[in-house]
């Protein structure tokens, strides 16, 4: 089996860039996972937001975590599938932030969190600019597909820690899905493993690495690029020894914004009959996701599909 995609994003600035590039689309065809170097946020800066949650979790989490994980596996003696045995809150960035809000972190994390949020959308921006380039479509396309209703795209930073357990064989860290939204950088803790994938029916280990970002795809992209492009089942399997660490930013369409394939591709592919994908609002979308976030996918494009067509042939009722 080939290794797992590597993409040194200085190799894009020079004569390398072509082989860069190609590793990319590979990656996006068939992997959906990646992980990127030298990407432009600072050592230093990853340092300090890998210091503060850490530091964070040990103040603030850690003992309610230990309080819901004696009552999830008392008398359980098979598989728990109806949690996941992670710690987790959630940042919003855009459209408006709500940092200030979330009680409990104080003035370090707030700043860390913000700097690093900023580069991070920088950074999922130039990535959606070099997914694009390979699609062969026009530049800034992605961005703006995610943009076609009145609001801009939201974007938001889910902050995970997965404490040690002494029963992996009863709980998953989290179970198996597909992420919802369009692209995701995760800054994963480079100590504790846990995060996989499945391809080609395996599942396979995204290796920890030191300041790296781990990409995936999700489901808005898959509609967009028309299946060129797939999201891919992942799961975190819970660890008996370290708290693995998960910083994952999810750069997605705007509420209203209305996702359909890329005209362009549809057209490229019409001779092969392609199956095209169906066109939704992406608040539509993500209504079903939340009750069936750990279910194939495959279903809830269909769901979409069926409501298109009844909002394109509505039936008579006299």
């Amino acid at each position: 089996m080939d290794s797992f995609p590597v993409i040194d994003m200085e190799t894009l600035l020079g004569g390398e860039r072509g082989a860069a590039m190609e590793i990319l689309r590979d990656a996006c065809e068939n992997w959906g996972f990646f992980e990127i170097l030298n990407h432009g946020i600072t050592h230093d800066l990853m340092d300090e937001v890998e210091k503060v949650n850490k530091e964070q979790y040990d103040k603030g989490r850690e003992q309610k975590f230990n309080e819901f994980a004696n009552k999830a596996l008392e008398n359980a003696d098979s598989e728990i599938d109806h949690l996941d045995w992670e710690s987790t809150f959630f940042l919003r960035h855009l459209p408006v932030s709500n940092i200030s809000e979330i009680p409990d972190l104080d003035d370090q994390y707030r700043k860390a969190m913000k700097e690093f949020a900023a580069e991070i959308e920088k950074l999922a921006e130039r990535l959606l600019d070099l997914l694009g380039e390979n699609l062969g479509l026009e530049k800034g396309y992605l961005k703006k597909a995610f943009c076609t209703g009145s609001k801009g795209p939201t974007f938001g930073t889910k902050v995970s820690s997965y404490p040690p357990c002494p029963r992996p064989d009863l709980v998953k860290g989290l179970r198996a899905h597909t992420d919802a939204g369009g692209i995701i950088l995760l800054f994963q803790d480079d100590q504790v493993s846990g995060l996989q994938f499945l391809k080609d029916g395996e599942w396979l280990e995204v290796p920890p690495m030191r300041h790296a970002i781990v990409v995936n795809l999700g489901d808005q992209l898959e509609v967009i690029t028309n299946g060129k492009y797939k999201s891919v089942v992942h799961r975190v399997v819970a660890q008996t020894d370290g708290n693995r660490m998960s910083i994952a930013s999810f750069y997605n369409p705007g509420s209203d914004a209305v996702i359909f394939p890329a005209p362009a591709l549809v057209e490229k592919e019409a001779e092969e009959k392609r199956e095209v994908y169906p066109r939704f609002v992406f608040e539509d979308y993500m209504k079903l996701y939340v009750g069936h976030k750990f279910q194939a996918k495959e279903p809830r494009f269909e769901a979409m599909k069926a409501m298109e067509e009844v909002a394109t042939h509505p039936i008579a009722t006299s």
